[in-house]
């Protein structure tokens, strides 16, 4: 099941995360705040990478705006 509307929302508002980067956390079944929440950002990247046979997602930046976008749903899920 994709994210909500009020996910997709909130986590297109975190620098660096755009439709591509969450179409590619569903792909790998990362498709909630709580599944996305209890991973961290390597093994996240790891995942992606892995799916799409490609070191891309493996450079600074990505990992940060994985790492921001698993921060984000950490934030939201304690609220």
């Amino acid at each position: 099941m994709p994210f909500t509307e009020e996910e997709k929302s909130r986590l297109l508002a975190v620098k660096g995360v755009g439709p591509t980067v969450l179409k590619r956390f569903e792909e790998v079944g990362l498709d909630s705040f709580e599944k996305l929440a209890s991973h961290n950002a390597s093994e996240v990247v790891a995942l992606v990478s892995s799916m799409l046979q490609s070191k891309c997602w493996t450079n600074t930046k990505a990992v940060e705006a994985v790492d921001a976008a698993i921060q984000q749903a950490r934030k939201e899920i304690s609220n």
